[in-house]
């Protein structure tokens, strides 16, 4: 994939300073910014590389590595991807979505970590529960869940990914019980269970202490108001849907690829920056039929904001293993599903071929072919020490 003609650093660089006198941010969205600025530039060190064909010689400088700079996602995912080969089951692949309602949006964006493994403890106990039940599948699932805060125009839209083998083990451990084709778990019954779930929680987190409210949502300190803002999501119909099946383990590592470290938005995603506006593609997915990319050109501090409401709790883990892929004992169990399933986890994966190219298109141009002759390899010649920070940032290397 050519690299992007425009990237988030530049926005950055162009306006993170300003934006940054402008407003008093958090030291997480500060780390953020700076990280961003600075990813593959002088300010990080780095190294000398030169062609051993032609000779040709090029700096590369070091990544920031953070979780939210859409440069360094890349590597991360292909390492994540690599190790999840070793996951796979023979089976249809669902994807499940549990959405929180805009009331309880709000409250999350002050109260993150809490009301964040709130979203993550509900959700397993819906799908554990619902699976578990025997009038539905009657068997013990596993699946891990994505955390994701944005929707496609950036703004705060916190929601659960959870991608499910179609099946799981009998009570007894004796056989491996599957769902039906196309079909996993009936999504209001779902929906219904995770909201009782999420707001016992949320309650019990109230009555603990645990929540902090500001600016218009400062009332809600006070038990009574608190409980009256809660009172019309009891019955209000929460969002949990199903989308359709990947099909097997193949077109699920396809998925994985793709999706599992995203970031708010794509450098691949921008249009133009220019006269203090930027412009991005987004798809509204409220009109089911009208799903083609549009553009939305916002300015450039408005965009910087809407980024940075991104931006997770420190150490916060935003991927997540239940059930049988829990990490205390996914190895015993996935053991077990594969010979109640009678398939050799080598008979699971894409050939030799398609794990090369999948992971071709995950990763940028490969960094040791030279840029200029396009044959020979770059060796690394010489380390570049870090550059004190400039009040100009120097240029990036990618």
């Amino acid at each position: 994939m050519p690299r992007p003609t425009l990237e988030v650093a530049d926005i950055v660089r162009r306006h993170g300073s300003a934006y940054r006198e402008a407003q008093t941010l958090p030291l997480q969205q500060l780390r953020v910014l700076r990280a961003i600025e600075v990813c593959r530039t002088a300010a990080l060190g780095g190294h000398l590389e030169e062609c051993d064909h032609c000779s040709h010689t090029h700096h590369a400088y070091n990544s920031c590595r953070n979780r939210h700079c859409p440069k360094c996602q890349n590597a991360e995912r292909a390492q994540w991807l690599e190790a999840r080969k070793a996951d796979l089951l023979p089976v249809e692949y669902f994807h499940v979505v549990f959405t929180l309602p805009p009331p309880i949006a709000a409250i999350a964006f002050y109260n993150q970590e809490v009301v964040y493994n709130i979203l993550f403890r509900a959700t397993a106990e819906t799908l554990l529960s619902i699976a578990g039940d025997s009038r539905h599948l009657g068997a013990g699932i596993g699946f891990f869940a994505i955390l994701h805060t944005w929707g496609q125009n950036l703004q705060y839209h916190p929601h659960l990914h959870c991608v499910v083998p179609g099946g799981g083990l009998s009570p007894d451990h004796e056989r491996w019980i599957a769902c039906r084709p196309g079909f996993f778990l009936p999504v209001r019954v779902l929906s219904r269970l995770f909201r009782r779930l999420f707001l016992e929680a949320l309650e019990e987190a109230f009555q603990q202490g645990e929540l902090q409210f500001f600016g218009d949502l400062e009332p809600l300190q006070e038990t009574a108001a608190f409980h009256a803002c809660l009172a019309p999501l009891r019955d209000a119909e929460w969002v949990v849907y199903a989308k359709p099946p990947f099909g097997g383990p193949q077109q699920a590592i396809e998925y994985l690829g793709r999706y599992t470290h995203r970031v708010a938005i794509s450098n691949q995603r921008l249009v133009s920056h220019q006269d203090g506006q930027v412009c991005f593609r987004w798809k509204d997915y409220r009109h089911k039929h009208k799903q083609n990319s549009k553009l939305m050109t916002i300015d450039a501090a408005e965009f910087l904001r809407r980024f940075l409401l991104h931006t997770l709790p420190p150490g916060f883990q935003r991927i997540r293993h239940f059930g049988f892929l829990a990490n205390c004992h996914r190895q015993l169990k996935l053991a077990l599903c594969r010979k109640l399933l009678a398939n050799p986890i080598v008979d699971l994966l894409p050939p030799p071929g398609e794990c090369r190219q999948l992971l071709a298109a995950l990763l940028p141009t490969s960094a040791l072919r030279c840029p200029h002759c396009g044959i020979g390899t770059m060796l690394r010649i010489a380390i570049l020490p870090r550059y004190p920070w400039p009040a100009t940032p120097p240029l990036d290397s990618s």
